[in-house]
């Protein structure tokens, strides 16, 4: 099985050059990612926790949702995503 490396997708997201959420900011994010958490369940397409542990850390780093979704396009390697953007696709590690 593979798992999202959170705390090495973490570092990147710290290198880059981007203004954080304010506080205030963080906090509505933080309300509408519960919101679409919640219709995800009911949906059943709840996240994974790896999925969980991805999106609390990016609004722990105070990221802008359009950035997060950068980010989340860049993991994925999906065609979309932006190459110049310094993050690595796929930070995942095999664990047991």
């Amino acid at each position: 099985m593979t798992r999202l490396d959170v705390e090495a997708i973490r570092a990147q997201v710290r290198a880059l050059d981007f203004v954080r959420g304010s506080s205030a900011e963080v906090a509505m994010w933080r309300e509408g990612d519960a919101e679409s958490r919640a219709n995800l369940a009911i949906e059943d397409m709840a996240l994974t926790p790896d999925e969980d542990a991805l999106f609390d850390m990016l609004r722990e780093e105070a990221v802008p949702p359009a950035l997060a979704t950068a980010i989340i396009l860049k993991l994925l390697d999906h065609p979309d995503a932006d190459p110049a953007l310094a993050i690595t696709p796929a930070m995942i590690v095999a664990y047991r």
